[in-house]
């Protein structure tokens, strides 16, 4: 999946604009690959833990039009059904962790997902 994120293809200016109002600075740069990585629906990538060994996820999530609606986002870790969570967000607040993956690969050449996005899919805030 790592070389999908660098094939990434920018997302239609139209549907990138009205994500815009919703970040700032770099990200912004990075927001038309990452709209582009929402649109696909999927992400594989690697749970890095510390002291072990990486643990394989696919994440697999409903792709809607508006920055305000919802997206429902399910990881499942090595294949295994019990190792399934579940987190809705909305959309605008979604993007903002797929730049993060996206930047997250930039330096570290891994697929992982923030340690804001597992605080939220494992609730651990509330």
């Amino acid at each position: 999946m790592s070389a999908n994120i660098e094939q990434l293809q920018p997302a239609d200016p139209r549907r990138v604009n009205v994500y815009m109002p919703y970040y700032q600075g770099n990200k912004r740069t990075l927001l038309p690959q990452a709209i582009s990585l929402y649109e696909k629906g999927v992400l594989e990538g690697k749970r890095k833990i510390e002291g072990g060994e990486s643990i394989p996820f696919v994440a697999t999530w409903n792709v809607a039009a508006l920055p305000s609606d919802l997206t429902r986002c399910r990881l499942q870790f090595d294949g295994n059904a019990e190792m399934s969570y579940e987190v809705t967000l909305a959309n605008n607040e979604f993007v903002n962790f797929l730049i993060e993956v996206i930047m997250n690969f930039k330096t570290s050449r891994s697929i992982d997902f923030s340690k804001g996005f597992y605080r939220k899919l494992l609730r651990l805030d509330e």
